[in-house]
């Protein structure tokens, strides 16, 4: 099983983490807000009346899950994490949600099981390939049912020099305007490398497209993006 450590890669400490996180990242909270929605509305089309099963890839302390679950469309969330500690937080978040919450140390490169509707935030940038990550979107696509949905918030950066720069510029001026040093954001840029990869929103759509999704990207803030995909065609394959 792949492993992560959340403590290791961001140096902080677990507890602190939806603090921190909203420092780091530029329009976290209406980034979950579209995710949610897109989850909720996405498999809301979907026909018959079982309850609903999302998967949350990477879900660590249940932020976007909680997001999700406050939408009477969705039956269950299924939190899959590697890092036991933010699972740890995840559970005493959402132990208000009872039963409609279940929660699996695993790595999203696991077998997926057969499900209505894929959600991650802030968790595939650690697919360090596009060609894995490609892999990883069409394994997705197979455990969907069909006309189910995949959304992913995430950051994305640009190819071109001048606009990749500005997305780093931008996103530097959002940390110093949440109290952290300049040179420290950039240092943290650098940290983040060694585990997390930004591939260009284009080449993003066109791995999920390549799958077999129908994709689209629905909310953008600097280099953050939510992403939706739709699945069509055949049922999916359960996993073993």
């Amino acid at each position: 099983m792949t492993t992560h450590s959340v403590r290791r890669h961001l140096r902080l400490e677990i507890a602190a983490y939806d603090e921190t996180i909203r420092r780091f990242i530029p329009g976290y909270e209406a980034m979950l807000a579209v995710a949610a929605r897109e989850v909720a509305a996405g498999v809301s089309r979907l026909e018959g009346s079982t309850p609903r099963l999302v998967l949350d890839l990477g879900g660590g302390t249940g932020a976007l899950a909680e997001a999700i679950l406050v939408h009477s469309e969705v039956g269950t969330v299924a939190v899959i994490d590697v890092d036991e500690e933010m699972l740890a937080q995840a559970r005493t978040r959402l132990a208000r949600f009872g039963g409609r919450v279940r929660f699996h140390t695993r790595s999203f490169h696991d077998p997926l099981p057969a499900c209505d509707g894929v959600a991650a935030s802030l968790a595939l940038h650690h697919v360090r390939s596009l060609d894995a990550k490609r892999a990883l979107y069409r394994r997705i696509h197979e455990a969907l049912r069909p006309r189910g949905c995949f959304v992913n918030a995430d950051a994305t950066m640009p190819v071109e020099p001048a606009a990749r720069a500005a997305t780093w510029r931008g996103w530097a001026d959002h940390m110093v305007a949440c109290g952290i040093d300049e040179a420290q954001a950039y240092a943290h840029f650098e940290e983040w490398a060694e585990e997390d990869t930004y591939f260009p929103l284009e080449e993003e759509l066109g791995a999920l497209r390549a799958a077999g999704f129908a994709a689209d990207c629905v909310w953008r803030e600097g280099g953050m993006t939510v992403v939706t995909a739709r699945r069509a065609g055949a049922s999916p394959r359960a996993a073993p």
